[in-house]
């Protein structure tokens, strides 16, 4: 038997995650079922923002959706591990002034095509965790 320690990940810690991070998953609900996209994101005054298309996530945001968004980062060698999620609401963001600021913190979409709607996710609440292990399983082949 193996000893797993799950570690709180604190505010601070979560925000300097973020902060780092560029690439993360938004879960929305799409025709009754859950559905997980990767986005480009950035953190804009502790709130994720993002650039899509017309679509899932645009649609969404439109109805001011419940949503879940996830970044994560692992370490294969030592088995270890860390993810942030963000529960709370999307949003476009349609403010002329607020996109012109926006514009300027150079959201950079991966994914082709001009992905000109951006789209704000309000938190509720913002979790992290960090797992450990003591060491690997006794059936562990690495």
């Amino acid at each position: 038997m193996h000893d797993e320690r799950w570690i709180v990940i604190s505010p601070d810690e979560c925000a300097a995650l973020l902060h780092r991070a560029h690439l993360g998953r938004i879960a929305v609900v799409d025709r009754g079922l859950p559905l997980i996209l990767p986005v480009n994101f950035v953190l804009d005054d502790a709130e994720v923002v993002f650039r899509t298309n017309p679509g899932t996530k645009l649609e969404a945001a439109l109805r001011h959706a419940a949503v879940a968004f996830e970044i994560d980062g692992t370490d294969e060698e030592s088995r270890t591990g860390w993810s942030v999620l963000i529960r709370g609401h999307a949003h476009e963001v349609s403010d002329p002034a607020e996109l012109a600021r926006l514009e300027q913190l150079k959201v950079a979409p991966w994914a082709p095509g001009t992905r000109q709607h951006y789209i704000r996710v309000t938190s509720l609440e913002t979790t992290g965790r960090r797992i450990t292990l003591a060491g690997p399983p006794a059936n562990y082949l690495g």
